[in-house]
């Protein structure tokens, strides 16, 4: 179902090209519906995925990941220099689902998607976990930040999202002073939950998906009040050359449906409109 985008825009067209053109000659073979995305969302896509082809069983989902960067050199490439060989609803791509909203907002400002096609489908939000194993630990953030015993091992904010939130969230719920001294930084969520283990810090702060993958070693004991942290949104949207809308549209509306939503919760995520941080209960 997945495949990694190449570093050159090219590379991807082409593979995608071939997903999209090659069943052509089969006497039996499945539409598919073509989906380019960030990686750090390939639990939730390849969910959403199996889910929907399950429903529809003349269609096959592929996944191509690629970076923000990759993702908007492959579109760029498609929609401008190769506009002579694409063209509305014979374009090689149905879904663009980029991690976050940021870039799909400059895609949409673009017209490179279909913005009112833009469909927010999963919610990050920041909890704060311990060992399995631990038994007394902090039962929220504002707890966390009043006991100057508790260590927190937190990703670095310069170099991933993940370490911006937590740092803005920490600056709501205190000065720099209630963290002196108490922060364990490590370079991203792999890292974060390492330093855990490991025995560096008392808690940690991830998102919480990163909590359910990890759910065998570590627990939630706190989900950051949504009064000081805004969750995640991840959205995405249909792309502008698109060359099956109905396929598509079935295809939004299904990852935004009972299932679609049960899908992202279990996983961790939470479902856009509703307050659902979607984090197991502790």
């Amino acid at each position: 179902m997945r495949q990694r985008m190449g570093h050159i825009a090219t590379r991807i067209l082409l593979g995608v090209v071939g997903v999209v053109s090659g069943h052509m000659g089969q006497a039996v073979a499945s539409e598919p519906l073509v989906i380019a995305a960030s990686p750090s969302l390939a639990a939730p896509l390849d969910a959403l995925g199996r889910a929907f082809e399950a429903t529809h069983p003349g269609v096959k989902v592929q996944l191509y990941y690629g970076s923000g960067l990759e993702l908007r050199q492959t579109i760029a490439t498609m929609e401008n220099r190769d506009r002579t060989k694409y063209f509305i609803g014979s374009g090689p791509i149905h879904v663009v689902a980029p991690g976050g909203d940021e870039l799909l907002s400059r895609l949409v400002t673009r017209y490179y998607v279909l913005p009112k096609t833009r469909t927010p489908y999963a919610t990050a939000s920041l909890v704060m976990v311990v060992p399995e194993s631990l038994v007394e630990a902090p039962a929220s953030f504002e707890a966390a930040a009043q006991d100057g015993r508790i260590r927190i091992a937190v990703a670095d904010p310069k170099l991933t999202v993940l370490g911006q939130k937590t740092d803005e969230l920490l600056q709501a719920l205190g000065a720099v002073e209630t963290w002196k001294g108490r922060l364990d930084v490590a370079t991203d969520a792999r890292g974060v939950l390492d330093h855990l283990m490991n025995g560096n810090a008392d808690a940690a702060i991830v998102f919480g998906p990163e909590a359910v993958r990890e759910s065998n070693r570590i627990r939630v004991v706190a989900v950051a009040p949504g009064t000081i942290d805004r969750p995640v949104i991840h959205s995405m949207a249909m792309e502008r050359y698109c060359p099956n809308r109905t396929l598509c549209e079935e295809f939004l509306g299904f990852v935004r449906g009972a299932d679609g939503q049960a899908i992202v919760i279990k996983l961790g995520y939470g479902v856009p409109g509703n307050g659902d941080s979607g984090t197991p209960t502790r």
